[in-house]
């Protein structure tokens, strides 16, 4: 038997490229509060409710490591999704278009809980964020 059993996600790290750009994004526009700072690593770990996103500054310890600047041809990763908690779409594009942030491709996902609807935004490294709906079909 597999010793490993995954429970849930625990953390992305981001690197980013403006670090105040990115915090504004994650902590006043999605709401993630930050949890901890590392000023010498280049380091801020956000809570996404029982997981974390981490940003990493490109020119800290961390995001030098990284290599090249990230771009829209040159990114981390695809996606990655959060599940929001009383999800009210409309509200929350409202929300997010009074920040001049434009979400997209609303549509049924498939996710950890099962399928549901999600809307998709952009960070301002280029990463795409899928805010997750509870599921409707298992």
């Amino acid at each position: 038997m597999n010793p490993i059993r995954p429970k849930q996600i625990d953390h992305v790290v981001l690197r980013v490229a403006d670090l105040a750009a990115s915090m504004r994004f994650y902590r006043d526009i999605l709401g993630f509060p930050l949890a901890h700072s590392n000023e010498e690593a280049g380091l801020h770990q956000f809570r996404a409710g029982a997981s974390m996103i981490d940003l990493v500054a490109l020119d800290g310890r961390i995001g030098r490591a990284g290599g090249e600047t990230v771009t829209q041809q040159n990114r981390n990763m695809d996606h990655f999704a959060v599940t929001i908690a009383e999800y009210d779409e409309p509200a929350i594009i409202a929300h997010l278009e009074s920040f001049g942030v434009k979400p997209y491709g609303s549509a049924k996902r498939f996710g950890a809980e099962g399928r549901g609807t999600s809307i998709l935004v952009t960070d301002p490294d280029s990463n795409t964020v899928e805010l997750k709906g509870p599921a409707d079909e298992i």
